[in-house]
């Protein structure tokens, strides 16, 4: 399968998952206050991670992997932390889902959604080298997906 394809049956895959969380969510019942206060902390910090992040592309903000034609290289804001902010905003979003859910069902998707993410950012990774020869020197300072501290 092309980068394309690859690309787009990845997104497919990651609206399945994060459909999945929302709908264990939508189940859940009788949730403890604290659990359901700090699972939606993290629901609000990671959705306003990646919504921070995603204005900052603009318009060139898109689910697939490869960057559009007229894309420039983020490396400030969201983008100077770690590699891939909206992918870590919606990992920590899930997590909160998964607090809230408290089920093997959103454990579950919240796995493969991780291990999708890294498999995603790979090949995202892999086209931003061939399109920005400064991405190595990025990558190699900023980490993927979770700050140093």
């Amino acid at each position: 399968m092309s980068a394309r394809g690859t690309g787009w049956a990845l997104v497919a895959a990651q609206f399945v998952l994060l459909g999945r969380i929302a709908i264990e969510v939508a189940r859940a019942q009788r949730v403890p206050r604290p659990t359901l206060a700090l699972g939606g902390l993290f629901a609000a910090l990671g959705g306003a991670l990646a919504a921070l992040a995603s204005s900052s592309l603009g318009r060139r903000l898109r689910a697939h992997p490869a960057p559009p034609e007229d894309a420039v290289l983020r490396t400030d804001g969201a983008y100077g932390a770690v590699r891939h902010p909206i992918y870590s905003g919606l990992l920590l979003a899930g997590l909160g889902g998964v607090l809230i859910a408290r089920t093997a069902g959103a454990a579950s998707a919240l796995g493969a959604l991780a291990l999708l993410f890294d498999v995603k950012s790979r090949l995202e990774e892999r086209l931003l080298r061939e399109r920005f020869p400064e991405y190595a020197d990025y990558a190699a300072r900023v980490p993927r997906f979770i700050p140093r501290p």
